[in-house]
Order: structure tokens, then C-alpha cells, then sequence
């Protein structure tokens, strides 16, 4: 913990800004919210800007007037994480060199799972089962095949395909260089 998390002034400060954001998530006024925790409007105004600090009892109150509970007053969530470099992707090459890459490290908890897919010459992917949701790619290089039930479909470079996931599909590359595309998956199943 950084020591400016430590000194009063940035307590103060960080408490009255998650009692004014639970306040207006509530739409509540400043006197409406005073008048629930049987406080002046004065008080709950020097509160939010963090020029007092409240007792322990006070703020009790007033976290159960908001509607929520110590535990989520005080957590402190995570930043999103928004962009991934290189580095942090996860690469599985097969046997015959098609590459599969994770773009977006644990996006199976996510509800899409982004893939950096290069499919080499006269090679196919695995063969998908049905299963739910949709799936989108888009051809960066090369031109791919995707075969969708009894159909099949070519995607040249700078087109997309969009599909729901609920016949065997597969993609492969009949072409005499490799493909590359981006996979998008809802919900992952990589």
C-alpha cells in the first residue's frame, strides 16, 4: 500500500467520493440522504468533499442507507485491463505448423474468445461439433475454406464470416500459401 493510501486526507477524500457516487447511483439528493441517516445536508456535503470524517457509527448508517454493505463499500476493484501487447498472447503450434493464438490472455471467462489463427497450405483445423453461440472471423491474408454442415464457403482476404455454431464446422486452407485470420468465438470454446 502506497503511503498517500495511508494519510487521512486521502481516506477522507476516497470515502467521500464512494458515498457521492453511491448517492447519485441511487439518485438521491444530498438532503435526502441526510434526512435517511439523520444528518444535516451541511454534513454530508463537507463528508463527500472529504473535509471531515465520519465515526465509524455514522458511516455504518450510512452505507446501509446507500443499500450496500462494508464489504462492497470498501472493495476496491480492479482497473480493466483494455489492451494486450504481443507478449501476453498464448500460442499452441500443431504438428504440421498452423498456429492458434489466445489474443486476449483468459478470455474463456469472458463471453467472446478472440484467436490469431494462420492455417499453412493444404492444412485444416480440427473438425468443430455443434455446439451454442455464434462465431465471426475475418480474413487478413490468404483465403480460407469453411466448411459449415453439408456447405462450405471461400473467404478471401478482407472478407468475414458470421456464423451460429450449432452444425460440425471447420476451416481449412486449400490455397498454396498460408492463411491468417481473426477467430471470434461466443461463448469461448477454444
Amino acid at each position: 500500500m502506497e503511503a498517500r493510501e495511508m494519510e487521512p486526507n486521502y481516506v477522507n477524500s476516497r470515502i467521500g467520493e464512494k458515498i457521492k457516487d453511491l448517492r447519485n447511483k441511487n439518485g438521491l439528493t444530498q438532503q435526502e440522504l441526510a434526512d435517511r441517516a439523520e444528518l444535516t445536508k451541511g454534513y454530508i456535503s463537507q463528508l463527500e468533499r472529504g473535509q471531515v470524517a465520519p465515526s465509524v457509527v455514522t458511516l455504518l448508517d450510512l452505507i446501509e442507507c446507500l443499500g450496500t454493505t462494508p464489504s462492497e463499500f470498501f472493495k476496491e476493484t480492479e482497473e480493466e485491463h483494455v489492451v494486450y501487447s504481443e507478449g501476453a498472447f498464448f500460442e499452441k503450434i500443431d504438428e504440421v505448423g498452423n498456429s492458434i493464438q489466445w489474443i486476449v490472455p483468459n478470455a474463456q471467462q469472458n463471453q467472446m474468445e478472440p484467436l490469431l489463427v494462420v492455417v499453412q497450405p493444404k492444412e485444416q483445423l480440427q473438425e468443430d461439433k455443434p455446439h451454442e453461440g455464434e462465431e465471426f472471423g475475418y480474413v487478413i491474408s490468404g483465403r480460407i475454406r469453411l466448411h459449415l454442415g453439408d456447405k462450405s464457403y471461400v473467404v478471401k482476404s478482407g472478407e468475414s464470416f458470421y456464423f451460429r455454431a450449432n452444425r460440425n464446422h471447420f476451416i481449412e486452407n486449400t490455397g498454396s500459401r498460408p492463411a491468417k485470420f481473426v477467430w471470434v468465438s461466443t461463448p469461448p470454446t477454444f
